[in-house]
């Protein structure tokens, strides 16, 4: 019997996600046709891939970057468009089946919410669409019966720890997190880090915003929040474990006491290629976890003083509202300027505290509210800098 190929756009395809979503779908030409491109400013990279996958649409969101990428791919007979609407409107194309969202930070949202619209299914690999979002999103997955498969490492597990549970509650879920490279130091020890001490991750090789977030374990409090919307949890139900090795990916503990993880070596093609396959799981030659191995797997309590951001996204998903999409604003200003050598590590918390203290708290908040939030979160923090 044929097996019908999926359909995949992937959002965002020259970030790291993208192209090891590529390397999957390379790995299937049976099950996945490449169907839309995207990217922001990486023009020769999206070309090469392009030339490589030959997609029906490719979208440089750089209007700049058009005329380079149009003129490339001119012979191929492939669309190209350019700007953040067509990024928007490109999801809403008939002939897709899956949207894999790899955009980085709040980019992702708009373009995530079109699809959701558009009854598309989401392999969700951008976390702050759910951070700034979650009510609204989940609402409008029910109201147009849209399936997402995230594809966060830790999410995924959690995902497939549920596979065949039904209705069985859950009592908590246990989000792993490595505890990035300065698990163990003390705030005073962190005064004076620079942006390549905090780009080298132990266990992951991830683009530069996620690693930033990993050293500050920000990433893990945008998990945190992520995973009360995708499995309808309360923040009491969501423990954070630092576990360095990074093995096991997270757990589910049910009602009974039974806990069930799912383990393997840090690769991210793997859920990546689950989302994508769900509900099949497809063969693949990637490196096996062994026990023997990993003689020892160790857990640890994460240290909320030290990394103050994981405690503030904690705080933010209990208060609800706007507030998680100020922290989220706030932490993509502020890493950035880490990123450009003009904010200190530490410094970071503080300049996002202040804006959740100051941004206008909205209970109830619509999309509009959302975009004013995030705008004038983006405005005050760079005041704060």
């Amino acid at each position: 019997m044929e097996i019908k190929k999926k359909h995949i756009a992937i959002l965002g395809s020259t970030g790291s996600i993208g192209v090891q979503s590529l390397e999957v779908i390379n790995a299937h030409p049976n099950r996945f046709v490449v169907e839309v491109l995207t990217a922001n400013n990486n023009s020769d990279l999206l070309i090469s891939q392009a030339r490589k996958y030959k997609p029906n649409i490719v979208v440089i969101a750089n209007d700049n970057k058009y005329k380079e990428v149009n003129d490339a791919l001119f012979d191929l007979g492939i669309k190209v468009f350019s700007g953040q609407k067509s990024l928007e409107e490109v999801v809403e194309n008939e002939n897709i089946d899956v949207v894999l969202t790899a955009l980085v930070g709040y980019s992702g949202l708009k373009p995530t919410i079109k699809a959701i619209k558009s009854g598309k299914n989401i392999a969700l690999a951008n976390k702050e669409t759910l951070v700034v979002a979650g009510d609204l999103v989940t609402k409008l997955c029910h109201q147009y019966g849209t399936q997402i498969s995230p594809v966060d490492s830790e999410h995924s597990a959690i995902f497939q720890c549920l596979v065949g549970e039904g209705f069985n509650p859950i009592e908590k879920i246990y989000l792993t997190a490595s505890g990035g490279p300065f698990r163990g130091r003390v705030r005073e020890e962190l005064l004076n880090i620079t942006k390549e001490q905090a780009l080298k991750h132990p266990n992951w090789d991830m683009g530069a915003k996620i690693t930033i977030d990993s050293a500050t374990m920000m990433n893990k409090g945008l998990e945190v929040i992520e995973a009360k919307w995708l499995f309808n949890l309360k923040p009491e139900q969501i423990d954070v474990v630092v576990h360095p090795q990074s093995i096991v990916h997270s757990a589910v503990q049910f009602t009974d006491g039974s806990v069930i993880a799912q383990l393997g070596v840090p690769d991210m093609k793997l859920p990546i290629q689950y989302a994508l396959g769900f509900p099949e799981r497809l063969e693949n030659n990637f490196k096996r976890f062994s026990f023997l191995d990993y003689p020892e797997l160790t857990f640890e309590e994460p240290d909320f003083e030290t990394f103050k951001n994981l405690s503030l996204a904690y705080s933010t998903m209990k208060k609800g509202g706007n507030t998680p999409c100020v922290l989220n604003a706030a932490n993509e200003i502020v890493v950035d300027a880490f990123l450009n050598d003009k904010v200190g590590f530490l410094y970071m918390s503080d300049v996002i505290e202040n804006c959740i203290e100051k941004i206008t708290f909205v209970k109830n908040p619509t999309l509009e509210d959302y975009i004013q939030t995030d705008l004038e979160t983006r405005i005050l923090a760079k005041e704060l800098l």
